[in-house]
């Protein structure tokens, strides 16, 4: 079983680190040790070495992992929020409102969405709270258009039918009968979501839009290892490399979760 989930154990136990971490180094992420400017790794305190202003290497990609999995998680339950409240809507009702609905959600695929939330930073400005919730805004439509199939799918089955023939509000079915049902599929889309919102939050940091300064992120990070890399290779290969690895074993859990529950 171990080996089964082995990717979902490598991100938490990355998790783990970027939250212990800070609590063990002795350098916070955006403290400068002024006699360490650009110091090599194993250097003193520095276990990865200093930046090009003298920041730990280190507590930075700790730094950098919480932000990033905290934006990507907290971006991917807004996705799920707006998803099932959109998709559940549409195929209870049906007829005319499902239609007009998904006729929305077509339109809005239809846009870039990176060009949406890059909008947004640029009209709302650059907190950390727009950026999540920018990017859950605009990663709903695949979680509204799976739900809506299900509780179509699941609104014909005979104890929701029978539940309705006694009686039953809506709300008290939907609640009671098809959301726990529909959960599985919600979660296996959501642990989809997450890395393509780590990928979205990382581009955007990447370009300067995302997070600011004093906080650092991934994208963060790799804009400024790759600035730096004919100097210190390092700076751009831990980042880097851990974002594909965030990437990868969450893709990888999230596509098994989707074929087990499809």
């Amino acid at each position: 079983m171990l080996t089964r989930h082995f990717p979902l154990v490598i991100v938490l136990v990355i998790v783990a680190l970027a939250l212990s971490l800070p609590w063990l180094l002795s350098w916070t992420y955006d403290q400068i040790d002024w006699d360490a400017v650009r110091a090599p790794a194993f250097s003193g305190s520095h276990i990865f070495g200093t930046d090009e202003i003298g920041r730990d290497r280190l507590a930075r990609l700790a730094a950098g992992t919480q932000i990033t999995l905290m934006v990507a998680i907290a971006a991917a339950l807004v996705s799920l929020i707006v998803g099932i409240a959109w998709g559940a809507t549409a195929g209870w009702i049906g007829g005319r409102v499902d239609e007009a609905m998904m006729r929305i959600v077509d339109g809005l695929y239809a846009l870039p969405f990176m060009f949406i939330v890059i909008l947004l930073m640029v009209v709302f400005g650059r907190s950390i709270l727009l950026v999540f919730v920018g990017i859950g805004l605009v990663e709903w439509l695949t979680m509204a258009r799976v739900v809506r199939g299900q509780v179509m799918t699941l609104k014909q089955r005979p104890f929701i039918l029978a539940a309705e023939a006694a009686g039953t509000p809506p709300i008290m079915i939907m609640v009671r009968h098809i959301l726990p049902n529909i959960a599985g599929v919600a979660l296996a889309y959501l642990m989809l979501t997450v890395p393509q919102v780590v990928m979205v939050e990382s581009f955007l940091s990447f370009l300067g839009l995302g997070v600011q300064e004093p906080l650092t992120s991934l994208g963060i990070l790799v804009k400024e290892g790759a600035d730096d890399m004919d100097m210190t290779p390092l700076g751009l290969l831990l980042p880097g490399g851990l974002l594909v690895v965030i990437l990868v074993c969450l893709t990888i859990e999230g596509e098994r979760l989707r074929d087990r529950f499809s």
